[in-house]
């Protein structure tokens, strides 16, 4: 078995004591609430220099233990002080140490700072009743990692977002993987250079697929992206965002990497 089909076997397992229907009514009550994040499809699109994701993780399988602790608040301060363009949080925490109050902390805190800065809830969804959630804690979007779900769960997951005001990240690593999402007609694809089945990270992966990415679609460079040179990187492959966390979680000097970044291009 993957290390993939055994996250996704687990997480299946979890959240089965939580699952129910969910209908469209209860989704379009988040859509409706004011004062708001701003989505990331307007956040990702308003800049004309790569626009950095920041995560918030402790540990990853790949990685082993990042962290040995981590004070999300004090972690999210020192994004929104960088003037990061987003937050992802992990929410797994099986396998990545994440927990939903981590989301629910960081969304709080970037909303009493009077920021707009919009949230991802960064987790392996395979039910509505997770997109709940993470509407309920204020996340303003959801990652759809398209070779862990059927065509069907896929639609489901997008639609309920949808419904609820949230924007959905179609995460890929392979081409034919890049196909299934383009039949929902995305608004973001992240290219994961991650193998999510072996764990193996190369950013030709970005490489390879992001140039195929139609010019009206946000793209994202997602793993693998430890220094400038490598943001620069797949800036240049054609990215219009980096998700960055192993690197930010381990940095001294958050202001100084994201500045660095954002003089680069």
């Amino acid at each position: 078995m993957h290390k993939l089909d055994e996250i996704i076997a687990w997480k299946r397992k979890e959240i089965a004591s939580v699952i129910r229907p969910v209908k469209e009514r209860e989704l379009a009550r988040f859509s409706e609430m004011g004062d708001r994040a701003l989505s990331f499809v307007d956040v990702l699109s308003s800049n004309d220099e790569l626009s950095i994701i920041g995560e918030i993780k402790k540990r990853s399988p790949s990685a082993g233990v990042i962290v040995e602790t981590v004070d999300v608040v004090d972690q999210a301060r020192k994004y929104v002080n960088a003037e990061i363009d987003a937050i992802s949080v992990l929410t797994d925490e099986e396998y990545f140490g994440g927990k939903m109050e981590y989301l629910w902390d960081v969304v709080d805190f970037v909303a009493c700072h009077n920021r707009k800065t919009p949230c991802l809830r960064k987790d392996f969804m395979v039910h509505p009743v997770q997109v709940v959630e993470a509407a309920e804690a204020g996340a303003m979007a959801i990652l759809i990692i398209v070779t862990a779900l059927n065509d069907e769960e896929i639609k489901v997951l997008y639609d309920s977002a949808n419904i609820a005001g949230m924007d959905s990240i179609f995460e890929v690593h392979t081409m034919s993987e890049l196909d299934r999402a383009m039949k929902f007609n995305p608004q973001i694809v992240g290219v994961n250079n991650r193998d999510l089945k072996r764990f193996v990270t190369d950013l030709k992966i970005s490489e390879t697929i992001i140039p195929e990415i139609p010019d009206d679609i946000i793209k994202i460079s997602e793993s693998g992206i430890s220094c400038v040179d490598d943001a620069i990187t797949v800036r240049e492959f054609g990215a219009d965002a980096a998700l960055i966390g192993e690197a930010l979680m381990r940095s001294d000097d958050v202001d100084g990497f994201v500045e660095a970044i954002k003089e680069a291009g």
